[in-house]
């Protein structure tokens, strides 16, 4: 989820946007609008940057591993192509 200081930190900033006479309607306003902030937050499903980092190191090392699984595929293969080509040229002979 998003770092909690950071929501406050928006939430004390629109709060400090609103004028004076409005802010002193409420003496919880603030809470209000962190509490607001915390469930729109949750329902967007965010991730923080440490585990999206954390995860696009995973995605790169399984990417690493894919491409050099697929060239060892790639030559296991290309030498299987060449027992086969191989062995029908010396069953044909």
């Amino acid at each position: 989820m998003i770092n909690s200081k950071k929501i406050e930190q928006i939430a004390r900033q629109v709060h400090d946007a609103i004028p004076k006479g409005l802010r002193n309607i409420g003496d919880n306003l603030e809470n209000k609008i962190l509490r607001i902030l915390q469930a729109q937050f949750h329902r967007m499903n965010l991730v923080n940057r440490e585990e999206f980092d954390l995860q696009t190191k995973i995605l790169l090392r399984n990417r690493e591993k894919l491409a050099s699984i697929e060239k060892r595929l790639a030559i296991l293969e290309d030498h299987l192509t060449k027992v086969k080509t191989t062995s029908n040229n010396k069953q044909a002979e």
